[in-house]
């Protein structure tokens, strides 16, 4: 059975390519609303992604040889021209998987990449950033770890004055630190935590959203909650993250939307909530929330959903903890709000109302928003959320359970969403139907004169189709031997279980 709370454990030209990238990333965020996701990402904002095909699409060039791959060392081993000219085509060439792990096993190749990576002419130094950047795209564990000896580097860069150069850093980074642990565990002892802290008072929004993307990175390892996390909550990093997230529709909803992920692995490791909470993150993402309500479609800004999901997520996983900080935002506003949010992204954004119902979920375990529902008359909104999908169907009458278990008042003004229980005992997902039976298990303790009508309006058949199934049908013979009780021959008792965090 499902419980009353639990976590959601999912420049002219440049700027054009930057939107390119940006709607690439968002598609690995959407991915995100199911499950964590670690992911690498690119930066090809010159004329070296045009050389990649035409209409923005990007073709791999074809592996090079080993004796051109050395010839390239050789040519970035002479005079400045030669220097600059192989590092363009090495570029190129490195966005082959064969050619990268050729180059990597070349005897003194990260060597002297690295070194050009720290040569003091810009121009060098730029082009041999982008061929690491290459590098720490690859899927190969191997390759990441040939590019330990620059991490020291691109943690030092970090503090420099070009924001181009300091993003590409970034992302270099967050790509190598989801394919090796090797590189995580060389990177916290040179200082990443304290690096990522300074750089997060930057004005600009591209560094801000890559160090976003390194930080969330991060914070998905498996060492993350023993840590990472600890080294975090001990910088100031929190109290910017929140800051970010919270400023995201008017800053832009970038860096919001990274540090919105942020906060929810964070609040995922389960060493974290009090540490937040004493920052005012519950009533600052509620504020939030609400003001995210107001900019629902038509007049969303793009990617406005890509925001609202790990935001309902925090909200909703702060709430599951054991911490009593419900009354921390007892304020009714936020009901009617996310019903906004839920019925303006119903149709383009589904995957919102999973979201949105798992976060009601954890509110209704609070008597206040309990009788706040029913008494801003929001019933029959929450009703017409049943045949979004199965884990909807689930959700919704999990806060129906949540409500019904308050007692004989709120059970009486429940009455009236009997027609459609009927109709949910006979949905194929036996999670949605087991807490059907107990909404309806709870309706008949607490109002005897439901289960009247419920039999009338023959309920009788809808619970005998169970009987043969084994996981339901002991509930269900028990519900109809309750059915048949004289009126107020019952008590109540307790009726949820747990449920497992979302990730």
């Amino acid at each position: 059975m499902w419980g009353r709370r639990g976590r959601w454990a999912g420049p002219g030209g440049a700027e054009e390519l930057r939107a390119r990238r940006r709607e690439r990333e968002a598609a690995l965020r959407r991915a995100r609303r199911q499950e964590q996701l670690v992911s690498k990402r690119l930066l090809r904002e010159d004329s070296a992604a045009a050389e990649g095909g035409r209409d923005g699409a990007e073709t791999v060039p074809d592996p090079l040889s080993e004796d051109e791959v050395l010839e390239l060392l050789r040519g970035m081993q002479r005079g400045s021209e030669d220097r600059k000219r192989s590092l363009s085509r090495l570029r190129r060439a490195l966005q082959n998987k064969d050619t990268q792990q050729k180059f990597v096993r070349l005897d003194g190749s990260i060597r002297t990449l690295v070194g050009l990576f720290t040569s003091s002419l810009a121009d060098v130094q730029m082009e041999a950033a982008r061929c690491l950047h290459e590098l720490s795209h690859s899927s190969d564990p191997a390759v990441a770890e040939a590019c330990l000896p620059a991490t020291s580097y691109l943690l030092t860069y970090l503090s420099g004055h070009s924001v181009e150069f300091t993003e590409l850093c970034l992302y270099t980074l967050g790509n190598l630190v989801v394919e090796s642990e090797a590189v995580r565990k060389q990177l916290l002892p040179q200082g990443i935590i304290p690096v990522l802290a300074s750089c997060i008072q930057s004005p600009h929004e591209a560094v801000l959203e890559g160090l976003g993307y390194v930080l969330s990175q991060l914070l998905q390892a498996k060492e993350a909650p023993a840590e990472i996390v600890p080294l975090v909550l001990d910088s100031v990093l929190p109290q910017h993250m929140l800051r970010l997230v919270c400023s995201g529709l008017k800053a832009g909803t970038g860096a919001a939307v990274e540090f919105a992920w942020c906060l929810h692995y964070i609040v995922c490791s389960h060493t974290a909530d009090a540490a937040l909470l004493s920052l005012g993150a519950l009533p600052a993402l509620a504020t939030l929330l609400l003001d995210l309500a107001s900019e629902t479609p038509p007049d969303a800004p793009e990617g406005l959903e890509l925001l609202i999901c790990p935001v309902l997520r925090c909200l909703s996983n702060l709430l599951a903890g054991d911490t009593g900080c419900q009354g921390q935002i007892r304020d009714e506003r936020l009901l009617v709000a996310l019903f906004l949010i839920l019925q303006s992204f119903l149709q383009q954004h589904p995957f919102i109302v999973q979201e949105g119902l798992w976060l009601l979920n954890n509110l209704t375990d609070e008597p206040f928003f309990c009788s706040a529902l029913l008494a801003l008359d929001l019933l029959p909104a929450l009703l017409q959320l049943l045949p979004c999908s199965p884990m909807a169907a689930a959700l919704v009458l999990t806060v129906l359970c949540n409500i019904a278990e308050k007692g004989p008042a709120l059970c009486q003004q429940l009455h009236q969403a009997l027609p459609l229980l009927l109709p949910a005992l006979a949905l194929p997902d036996p999670q949605a139907v087991g807490q059907g039976l107990e909404l309806l298990h709870l309706l008949f303790l607490h109002c005897p004169e439901v289960a009247a009508d419920f039999i009338r309006q023959g309920g009788q058949r809808a619970l005998e189709q169970h009987q043969s199934s084994p996981e339901l049908q002991e509930r269900a013979r028990a519900l109809l031997d309750l059915a048949g009780q004289p009126a107020g021959a019952s008590t109540t008792g307790p009726c949820h279980g747990t449920v497992s965090a979302f990730p």
